[in-house]
């Protein structure tokens, strides 16, 4: 009777766990910190999670099988992709959207025909309760829901915008809202509409005419032939890619702005923040525990270096650093000579242990989100030195909201930025709607990591979640805009007008006739 408890006990235990496939083929840390923390809470809930990415694990935690595509990294090297010097001088052209699209294409084709990744996929018995794939100007994945036959779930890095909510719904007008790739923030300008909507209009025209085809190339050559190994129905990709059962993005109405959503749309911004944050080492904890003036805290992130900087920029801004009060922890990838004493060289920071300390007053960053997040988790004020991508709108955002101040990457910034730092350092006002921000994060129902458990199993327990689906996928773009009752009334206008005047030339013709009779 013992044995059969326990064995019922595991089965209660093991009913509720399913299996998940995690697909994030970027070779950027940022990217892998999301989705490695997206794992970590599925498989802490219990699930059994098969993981496709490049940064490879030491020890994967329980549960948790590694499919390695870092045959990704060679697509480019990451110590030249996003060239600071370059970003200087005008001549970066890594960040055009076209580049980044053909860069996309190319990762696609790597991923999908990776034999690691095709040994997966010929297995028969695999199978799976639901996946989750992270979306990067790419929908080509969507077709795995095919070869699965399962539903799956978007998984956004960035703030909602146009070509990621046309998946789930349909495209936010441009009027009001800002491209992926903009430097704007609403409410705009005449000139900045018109910016906005043309962004959106070249952005259709590319992948249409360019990456749509691609897509379906690879779809074909590379996920079709395991669809028909499984004997399963083949659906085309334009339909595949509109059939997501939620999307998860990583974002929230504090860091961002309050857009219109569909009810599959689920924001967990902050969840790869850990709950309990890790204690410092000790002396980092000593010398921020000693800095009586505070400490202003300086990284550039994971895929830019600060060793890239210009001999120039790097001598300017230690000379800056030095003239402050406060103590400086820079995150550089190596020493550097004749620094100040208040200035500490960190070639690795345990960033979120370093904002939760009382002592930091300010943080100069690249503006990433994962940092824009963490900056308004623990409730500290930044400055934006933006360099690519949606770091621009990720600043300016934060300029808008009051937390922040905007610093222009040049030769000649360190006086610029000097200047900022003072502003903010005396200005409590900074600091004060950072805090409201964070409290605003922090007031929500359920914590991020809880949100996105939930409705991950959600989507399995009720086979896909259909009863979210937004019911603009119902009804054609041409009934959207009511083009058939535009036609309509313009039939019966046409129609009602010929025969009034036929009428009119009937009687007309009548009373001309019977005149010259009389």
């Amino acid at each position: 009777m013992q044995c059969t408890g326990f064995l019922f006990l595991v089965y209660f235990c093991c009913a509720g766990a399913y299996k998940i496939l995690v697909i994030s083929p970027m070779p950027a840390k940022s990217h892998s910190i999301l989705t490695d923390a997206i794992v970590k809470h599925l498989s802490s809930a219990g699930h059994e999670i098969t993981y496709v990415t490049v940064f490879i694990p030491e020890k994967p935690s329980p549960g948790v099988t590694i499919v390695d595509v870092s045959e990704n990294f060679k697509i480019f090297d990451q110590d030249e992709s996003i060239n600071i010097k370059k970003v200087l001088d005008k001549t970066d052209e890594s960040s055009s959207i076209r580049s980044m699209l053909s860069l996309i294409m190319n990762l696609g084709n790597r991923t999908l025909s990776n034999p690691n990744f095709q040994k997966l996929l010929s297995d028969k018995n695999e199978y799976f309760d639901v996946l989750i794939i992270e979306w990067m100007f790419t929908e080509v994945y969507a077709g795995l829901s095919n070869v699965y036959n399962c539903p799956y779930i978007w998984f956004s890095s960035v703030e909602p915008h146009w070509m990621i909510l046309d998946l789930i719904d349909e495209s936010p007008n441009p009027s009001y809202n800002s491209d992926i790739t903009s430097d704007s923030v609403p409410p705009f300008t005449f000139l900045q509409r018109v910016k906005e909507l043309s962004f959106q209009a070249l952005g259709r025209l590319l992948r249409y005419y360019y990456t749509s085809s691609v897509e379906k190339q690879l779809y074909e050559e590379y996920l079709i032939p395991h669809i028909k190994s499984r004997g399963g129905e083949i659906f085309s990709l334009d339909t595949l890619k509109y059939n997501a059962s939620l999307l998860l993005s990583n974002s929230h109405v504090s860091l961002g702005m309050p857009v219109r959503h569909p009810a599959n749309f689920i924001p967990i911004g902050g969840y790869h923040i850990d709950s309990n944050v890790k204690p410092l080492p000790q002396n980092l904890q000593s010398i921020m525990d000693n800095a009586t003036h505070g400490v202003i805290y300086f990284s550039m992130g994971s895929n830019l270096r600060s060793n890239h900087f210009p001999d120039e920029i790097k001598q300017s801004l230690l000379k800056i650093f030095g003239k402050l009060n406060q103590t400086v922890l820079w995150k550089f990838e190596e020493d550097l000579p004749n620094r100040p004493s208040n200035v500490h060289i960190l070639q690795w920071a345990p960033q979120q242990s370093i904002l939760a300390h009382k002592n930091c007053k300010l943080f100069i960053t690249h503006g990433g989100l994962l940092s824009t997040t963490e900056t308004i988790h623990f409730g500290v004020p930044i400055i934006g030195i933006p360099v690519f991508a949606d770091q621009y709108v990720n600043v300016d955002r934060s300029v808008k909201k009051g937390f922040a101040k905007r610093v222009y990457l040049s030769y000649t910034m360190a006086s610029e930025l000097h200047e900022a730092i003072i502003d903010i350092l005396r200005d409590p006002k900074y600091t004060q709607r950072v805090k409201e921000l964070s409290l605003i994060y922090h007031d929500r129902i359920a914590t991020p990591d809880k949100e996105l458990i939930h409705w991950v199993e959600h989507v399995v327990k009720t086979r896909g979640a259909p009863h979210l689906r937004s019911l603009a996928f119902s009804v054609n773009w041409y009934q959207k805009i009511y083009l058939d009752l535009i036609l309509v009334v313009t039939l019966i206008f046409t129609t009602a007008f010929f025969i009034l005047n036929y009428c009119f030339n009937f009687i007309k013709t009548k009373m001309v006739k019977k005149i010259k009779k009389n």
